[in-house]
């Protein structure tokens, strides 16, 4: 079967602590192909070329793929934390990154890790930097969670959706977050 011949992405969109996700899924699998807080034209650039050429997204879940997701962000924003755990999520990647995915799935919610723990995590101790780029490379947030990812010296460090979002997620998930995690800059 080709590529074209394939049935289109479908996609749905849930309110979560933070914002609103935009989830594509994909028909045939049930997996989460791209998601994200940036829309849907935004979370469907995160697409490669030949899932792009199977054609726009089509809305709806009725029994769909998108539906697990939907559901899964449903019971997260009602405070079911760990249910973003279930969701089957794919995205393309070289050996690290898809490692330094995997081990992101193992910071569970109420929980945080630093860069250099992921990348110890991920086999590549240091691999600090490389790490950094899993998180920024992510294409699939909230299901891989890079915003339980923290600087060394506990501030917030990046998210590609903002601190805010970043801020409100982890605080959704039990996070106590102190003055360190204001995301300003440490002084020393």
């Amino acid at each position: 079967m080709s590529t074209t011949e394939l049935p289109p992405f479908e996609t749905a969109e849930a309110q979560v602590p933070g914002g609103t996700v935009t989830v594509v899924a994909d028909p045939v699998t049930g997996e989460v192909v791209a998601s994200g807080f940036g829309g849907a034209e935004h979370t469907w650039s995160f697409l490669t070329p030949p899932e792009q050429a199977r054609g726009r997204v089509r809305a709806g879940v009725d029994g769909g793929a998108a539906k697990a997701a939907l559901d899964a962000l449903h019971r997260y924003a009602e405070g079911e934390v760990s249910s973003l755990d279930e969701v089957a999520v794919r995205q393309p990647g070289g050996p690290f990154l898809q490692r330094a995915w995997t081990a992101l799935r193992g910071v569970h919610a109420g929980e945080t890790d630093s860069y250099a723990g992921l990348a110890a995590l991920a086999g590549s101790p240091t691999a600090v930097r490389a790490a950094g780029q899993a998180c920024a490379r992510n294409k699939v947030a909230p299901f891989v969670p890079c915003h339980r990812i923290l600087r060394t010296d506990g501030t917030l460090g990046g998210y590609a959706y903002g601190l805010p979002v970043k801020r409100a997620l982890l605080e959704h998930e039990g996070v106590g977050l102190g003055a360190a995690a204001s995301g300003a800059p440490a002084l020393f």
